[in-house]
């Protein structure tokens, strides 16, 4: 059950959202976008999720998805199997409140799919397994599902978070990705950007 909505229509929560480590200042994502290629996208012939392992074991029974929700969430309470029995969790892309770990997913920042298409697609398995259970970098954010899944595989230049106060925190996540990956960018998407890093 959602709790509370924050002001969606004015764009502003006042309740602190969460952060994944790795988040670059305005200025180093400014100059880490500059520095990303521009090219078309590539195919998306051959992808398939099950191309990047994900929710594999960090610690004990703990996989990556249980990581991010303590990670995430406050007052986190698990089972002996390290599933998440009680916590909240504040989706920073619309500022909701959920009291119930099934209620949110864990969304890959890049997309699996995206990642693929501008350059994943000749990395090799465990390259592709780092980057689909990457805590290191902002690459992985605990989020309202139905959000998560209107995002789907898009990009910048069709999907941005509803909480227009996290577009600047989330370009400068997409670009370190990006860069951290060297995957390409698209002319579109790096207009988004920068129209997203201009309101930070």
């Amino acid at each position: 059950m959602v709790l509370s909505a924050l002001l969606l229509s004015t764009g502003v929560v006042s309740t602190p959202l969460p952060a994944p480590t790795g988040i670059p200042t305005t200025a180093a994502a400014k100059t880490e976008l500059a520095a990303l290629t521009v090219a078309a996208q590539g195919s998306q012939d051959g992808y398939s999720r099950d191309l990047f392992p994900h929710w594999i074991t960090i610690s004990g029974t703990c996989d990556t998805r249980e990581t991010v929700l303590k990670r995430d969430g406050t007052n986190v309470v698990t089972s002996s199997a390290c599933a998440a029995t009680s916590g909240t969790w504040v989706s920073p892309y619309d500022g909701a409140t959920w009291t119930a770990a099934s209620d949110v997913d864990i969304d890959h920042l890049v997309p699996l799919s995206n990642a693929w298409k501008s350059g994943a697609s000749a990395w090799t398995t465990a390259q592709r397994q780092t980057f689909a259970n990457d805590l290191t970098h902002p690459q992985l954010l605990a989020v309202t599902d139905n959000v998560n899944e209107s995002k789907g595989d898009s990009g910048p230049e069709d999907w941005k978070p509803p909480l227009t106060s996290y577009w600047c925190t989330y370009a400068k996540m997409w670009v370190k990705v990006k860069s951290v990956y060297d995957l390409t960018i698209t002319s579109a998407e790096k207009t988004a950007l920068t129209t997203m890093l201009n309101t930070c």
